[in-house]
């Protein structure tokens, strides 16, 4: 728990009883790479806070293909965001890329939560909000660049998630096959 409080605290400063009632309201878990925090088909009832890992959101296309929306790494929030706000069933999954230490918090919990220490409600928006700016800020780098361009721009942009995720996701949500990334790859390696 003790990340989910720094984290917090990076953002504003917090008093022993509210640091006691936040971690009061959050459930650890730990899972495997290839574990689900959630399955689509689903409302998406948790939140979730990234202590240790990596975790992608998936959804399967209408051709039985896996793609990989984005991926959240340590120290960040995570949700199926539509579904848990509203109440939609979601079609999107998320999954471990790698093993994970997960903290969870049912929507019940977050919003007594938010009736005790009103500020984390806003806290919370402006955490998803900077979040989605950023989801957006890749997929609009990443347009207009051909497959290698978009992995270069992939390890420089998110070097965090590179080393620690099966090439097969990165390659989905980069939009490349896995073939066409193992050439990228080795064209790469071999120009070093």
């Amino acid at each position: 728990m003790d990340s989910l409080i720094t984290y917090i605290m990076s953002l504003r400063p917090l008093t022993e009883e509210e640091k006691a009632e936040i971690v009061s309201h959050f459930q650890a878990g730990h899972l495997k790479e290839g574990d689900y925090l959630f399955r689509g088909g689903r409302v998406c009832t948790k939140f979730f806070f990234i202590v240790s890992g990596i975790v992608r959101m998936v959804a399967v296309n209408d051709k039985g293909v896996e793609v990989t929306h984005y991926f959240v790494g340590e120290n960040h929030f995570c949700t199926n965001l539509a579904s848990f706000r509203d109440g939609t069933v979601a079609e999107d999954s998320i999954q471990c890329c790698s093993p994970a230490v997960v903290l969870s918090i049912e929507k019940s919990q977050l919003l007594a939560l938010y009736g005790k220490l009103p500020f984390m409600e806003h806290l919370i928006a402006q955490v998803n909000e900077q979040r989605l700016l950023e989801k957006i800020r890749l997929k609009n780098l990443y347009s207009g660049e051909d497959s290698a361009g978009r992995y270069r721009l992939f390890l420089r942009e998110q070097a965090e998630i590179a080393g620690g995720v099966p090439l097969s996701h990165v390659a989905s949500y980069l939009n490349i096959t896995p073939q066409s990334l193992s050439r990228i790859r080795r064209k790469l390696k071999s120009s070093i």
